[in-house]
């Protein structure tokens, strides 16, 4: 019987396992992946490490150009604070997206919350906890309206949550009648609702100083990242979001499992309202009303494929970070300030396409 090479046409011929001498021989299809494709599998397998790798070269070229003075612990805990909103609100933007779906009300959820919490608090007397609560309350109820419209009513995720972006922007200004609540009034009689803007210090005189809204946020990537890798429910968002129709034939419930995702979205928006009340000091119905892009664009650049099924949380707050540090970096070298709209436009086009490249190894 003729044999083929090893190189031709892909085929290698052998004895099957266990055959005895004569036996026919088996022909098997054998491919070998070049580096690229090793590459490619490797990011597929593993959504995170782009944006880490990213992130480490970020940092590495920022302390070229700067200097020493960018790797203090004041600049890194710097970045960390300037994200700690992004971070939180990109963690219930990830879920969405996830399941191959889009929030662009998450930022006013949260500014709508911080407003509920305020007025409950100096407007009808309540206790600050109680405020606080009121506030998750209504950012849990703003996501669930989006997720019965998006699961039950089948209506686009894009188009849902723009509207309900737009109802949730005017009611912010209505309800606040457009006043702001100062931190001193805040300080003064409410110094629970400003609390995750506190700060400590690691390491002594000179050491690193965190926010418990960092802390809140480091814990909050942890547990979901957990959450998404490790349960039952994590698994089946995935599902969803990488085909709908194959998860419900496997015994996920699709629209239940939709709806849980969006409560979930708004009340981490109700929970990233308290934290923004920390870190801007105040109330205000102008305050962080383009997180809806800034939570994309972590995600996208974190490697969170906007078709769904692929990526995770830590990538997310990769992503974030990445924004951080080329907001700080440029500013320290003393560059306008357009250059980081550029460079982190060029970034997002960049990670679309990458993620387009990554997903073809699943093909």
């Amino acid at each position: 019987m003729s044999t083929m090479n090893e190189g031709q046409s892909g085929f290698e011929v052998g004895a099957a396992p266990g055959a005895s001498r004569g036996s026919e021989t088996v022909a098997e299809f054998v491919h070998h992946r070049t580096p690229l494709e090793r590459l490619q599998h490797v990011l597929h397998e593993t959504p995170a490490l782009a944006p880490l790798l990213v992130l480490v070269v970020s940092l590495i070229g920022f302390g070229i150009l700067v200097g020493a003075r960018f790797f203090s612990a004041y600049a890194l805990t710097l970045i960390l604070q300037q994200v700690m909103i992004t971070g939180i609100v990109g963690v219930a933007q990830s879920l969405v997206i996830l399941t191959a779906g889009i929030d662009l009300s998450v930022g006013a959820i949260m500014v709508l919350s911080t407003v509920m919490m305020g007025q409950c608090a100096f407007a009808y007397g309540l206790p600050a906890w109680l405020a606080i609560v009121c506030g998750f309350g209504l950012g849990t109820a703003v996501g669930a309206l989006n997720g019965v419209l998006v699961a039950l009513m089948r209506l686009p995720p894009f188009i849902v949550t723009l509207g309900t972006w737009q109802i949730t922007l005017a009611a912010n200004y209505l309800y606040s009648q457009n006043q702001t609540i100062g931190a001193a009034q805040i300080e003064l009689q409410a110094p629970l609702l400003g609390y995750l803007g506190s700060t400590f210090r690691l390491g002594g005189k000179g050491g690193a100083t965190f926010t418990y809204g960092v802390v809140l946020m480091l814990a909050l990537v942890l547990l979901f990242a957990y959450i998404l890798r490790h349960t039952a429910w994590g698994r089946h968002v995935y599902a969803v979001g990488d085909d709908p129709e194959a998860a419900a034939l496997a015994g996920v419930r699709v629209k239940r499992m939709l709806v849980s995702v969006y409560v979930l979205s708004g009340m981490i928006c109700g929970l990233a309202g308290w934290a923004l009340i920390g870190r801007i000091g105040a109330i205000s119905p102008n305050s962080g009303q383009f997180e809806n892009i800034n939570s994309i664009t972590a995600t996208v650049i974190g490697g969170i494929s906007l078709f769904g099924g692929r990526g995770s949380i830590l990538g997310m707050i990769f992503g974030a970070l990445i924004v951080g540090v080329f907001t700080l970096g440029l500013n320290m070298y003393g560059t306008d300030p357009q250059w980081t709209y550029l460079l982190i436009g060029a970034l997002i086009i960049t990670a679309v396409a990458v993620d387009q490249w990554i997903r073809k190894a699943a093909v």
